[in-house]
């Protein structure tokens, strides 16, 4: 097979990590990779923080979703939506003053503006991960760097159109994560489809899990996946804070004074 797609098939998501530091040059590469992105008009609406601070990753360990690993990952990438550096860069350069010549009004970044700056920073952020995978280096997604935005925007002085989006945790795997086996993937039919958006019954929806796992010593682990997974995530604690921080983060992005 392909070394690349073999680094894609292979790739899995690591917690537990050496003591073995990532060198600066193989961080500059990682980095690199990010950069070379795809992005919107080539704009690059995003910005990655590398996070150094002991006190810092100590916090980000509680408040995303309590996970001690995040504390000892030897490399941190937060990785920011990030509109303020072109909305800046567009009033030092007296663009809105153009707007009345050619028949525009000014404007500030609003949610399609949010959701193409989200779209880049996922994107950079994925070409980290899979460069990083090809050095050898593991790395784990955290998605609760979303919740409690208030609090991660004062840490990291996020100005008003710079929203968190993900954290990348990165280090050498242990051996006992090495030989863990990837998550299994559902079926490909429910996933790729051709011309349209299908209709599932609900015998096929059932199928998605042909095979009921049992967690032991869990008072969920004999639930069915899909009552498990919306006790355990859907309606959870993190969850429900997850899309409060959400709609703090738009609000900021969808005042209209231009003069912000």
């Amino acid at each position: 097979m392909n070394e690349t797609i073999q680094t894609l098939m292979n790739r899995k998501s690591v917690r537990k990590f050496t003591d073995q530091s990532v060198s600066d040059d193989t961080k500059q590469i990682v980095l690199e990779a990010a950069m070379h992105a795809p992005s919107a008009g080539a704009m690059m609406l995003y910005s990655i923080i590398e996070v150094e601070d002991q006190a810092l990753k100590d916090i980000l360990a509680e408040s995303c979703d309590h996970q001690p690993f995040i504390a000892t990952a030897p490399w941190l990438l937060l990785f920011v939506a990030d509109y303020q550096r072109w909305f800046d860069y567009y009033k030092v350069s007296n663009a809105p003053a153009l707007c009345a010549e050619f028949g525009r009004v000014p404007r500030t970044p609003q949610e399609g503006d949010f959701l193409l700056a989200c779209m880049d920073t996922l994107i950079a952020a994925q070409n980290a991960v899979i460069a990083a995978e090809a050095l050898g280096l593991g790395s784990c997604y955290i998605g609760d760097i979303v919740e409690h935005y208030e609090q991660i925007r004062d840490l990291f002085r996020l100005p008003r159109y710079a929203a968190p989006i993900v954290l990348l945790c990165f280090g050498y795997p242990t051996e006992d994560q090495k030989n863990r086996k990837p998550v299994e993937r559902f079926d490909k039919k429910y996933i790729v489809h051709k011309n349209q958006y299908p209709s599932f019954s609900d015998q096929d929806l059932l199928n998605m899990f042909p095979k009921e796992d049992i967690i032991p010593n869990n008072p969920l682990g004999r639930l069915p996946q899909g009552q498990r997974n919306y006790i355990r995530k859907f309606t959870a604690d993190f969850s429900i804070e997850m899309s409060r921080s959400v709609r703090e983060m738009l609000k900021n992005w969808q005042q209209t004074n231009p003069d912000s």
